[in-house]
């Protein structure tokens, strides 16, 4: 319950020139922000002219970081649902193709909404699906994610490698090389400012790009001072054809195409072996990982635990909902942990404190922020106030968090600016936008 609206500025400070702040928390107690930055965390004494928000009993942890997700893809839920991964592609390829700069919009506006009140604050969307070479589709993104209020890591996703030369994709699905890296630096020049929205180089996987595309993504991010992405280890399927075509499976091809680094994350990270894992943990490069839609498509069992170990960063996705049909990130701590203990055969494998640390510091190491993603003085105050009314009676309230009910924010706050309050997210009508959505993608399953 709120006791005084946080009437806020766009820096992330009250309108009366006070600080915000979360009073009451069972954890880590109370939190302060000014000028969008966490400014105190434990018990804060009161100063005048502070907007205080009643937290009792509530927990806040950072603002959760999805570091892996495809927002279209909430036009295509519910499909291809006994299929593996190349199998479920080349089903959805088809109708991805039919998708509008609209239905992106639509997709992403809904995906975006329930991330945020599912206590997501910065976002990566990995978009590579571009019709006809029309990049406004990732205009269409930014403004989705404008509206919703949180943090997006556009990564502009891309293929070059059709079917006729050896790729998985339809050849009326890819874009030609040139273009697409036009359009990447188009789309930075348009888009990255470092604070809302951040450009990503993101070409999508082994089977669908060429050697070409590769280095020369590489080449243009560190140019432009961006970082990489792309879909890495997720099947065996994937492997075999690196073995087929390279002669060398897929973390060995990284060097070749000047992709080591800790500018680098990798989507998914299943199929590596301990040699692979240590000269990328060498590298500091990340690992974003999809535990639900791993299991959805049989893709296999992220080694999360001897990644961290390791010295890769680690943190958690959604992945589409064309494979997670939940679509928000608070689902995947609990199966992060769960997928953990069963790969491991050790229910201490993960505990709740680390998969929230993965959750928030993972993903925004993930994503080369390195002032978000803890309750720290001088961190960015991207904060979640999860409701803790039934979790009075457990003693572990991280435990109790993410062992308990799945649940969405009370208040989430990007850059201490409010997103959702009370329970409500401020800046798009979710039930509009969720009807709008239904009746575009109704038009796709003919």
């Amino acid at each position: 319950m709120t006791d005084a609206a946080p009437d806020l500025d766009h820096s992330g400070g009250a309108r009366s020139g006070g600080r915000l702040v979360l009073r009451g928390a069972r954890h880590p107690g109370d939190v302060a922000v000014a000028h969008g930055r966490i400014v105190a965390v434990g018990t804060v004494d009161p100063e005048p002219g502070d907007e205080v928000v009643c937290c009792d009993g509530d927990v806040v942890t950072a603002g959760l970081v999805n570091t892996h997700h495809h927002l279209y893809q909430w036009m295509t839920r519910g499909r291809a649902t006994g299929c593996g991964l190349f199998d479920w592609l080349v089903t959805l390829y088809p109708v991805w193709n039919r998708m509008s700069v609209e239905d992106v919009h639509a997709a992403a506006l809904v995906g975006l909404a329930e991330l945020a009140i599912t206590g997501c604050t910065t976002a990566s969307d990995h978009h590579y699906v571009v019709p006809g070479g029309d990049d406004t589709v990732f205009d269409a993104i930014v403004e989705a994610a404008a509206a919703v209020g949180i943090r997006l890591h556009l990564s502009r996703g891309s293929m070059d490698l059709g079917e006729s030369r050896g790729g998985l994709p339809p050849d009326r699905l890819v874009e030609d090389r040139d273009a697409i890296l036009a359009s990447t630096e188009s789309v930075v020049a348009r888009h990255h400012d470092g604070d809302m929205v951040y450009v990503t180089v993101a070409p999508c996987s082994p089977f669908s790009v060429t050697t070409e595309l590769m280095v020369e993504s590489a080449e243009l991010a560190r140019r432009l001072g961006l970082r990489l992405h792309t879909h890495l280890c997720e099947t065996i399927d994937e492997q075999e054809h690196c073995l087929e075509r390279f002669g060398r499976r897929p973390v060995e091809m990284l060097d070749e195409w000047g992709w080591g680094g800790d500018d680098v994350w990798l989507a998914h990270g299943i199929h590596i072996d301990d040699h692979e894992m240590g000269v990328l943990g060498a590298a500091g490069t990340g690992v974003a990982h999809c535990p639900s839609s791993n299991a959805r498509l049989a893709a296999g069992l992220c080694r999360v635990t001897d990644l961290r170990t390791a010295g890769c960063p680690v943190g958690l996705g959604v992945d589409g909902v064309a494979s997670n049909e939940v679509g928000g990130l608070f689902p995947e701590l609990r199966q992060a942990l769960y997928t953990a203990r069963i790969r491991e055969g050790r229910a201490d494998a993960l505990m709740p404190a680390d998969v929230v640390e993965i959750a928030t510091q993972g993903g925004a190491d993930c994503l080369g922020m390195a002032d978000a993603g803890s309750l720290a003085v001088g961190m960015r105050a991207d904060l979640a106030v999860w409701p803790g009314d039934d979790l009075g009676d457990v003693a572990d309230v991280l435990a109790g968090l993410v062992l308990g009910p799945d649940r969405r924010v009370r208040h989430l706050y990007v850059g201490g600016r409010p997103v959702v309050t009370d329970g409500r997210l401020l800046g798009v009508d979710l039930p509009v936008a969720r009807r709008a959505l239904a009746e575009r993608a109704r038009v796709l399953w003919d």
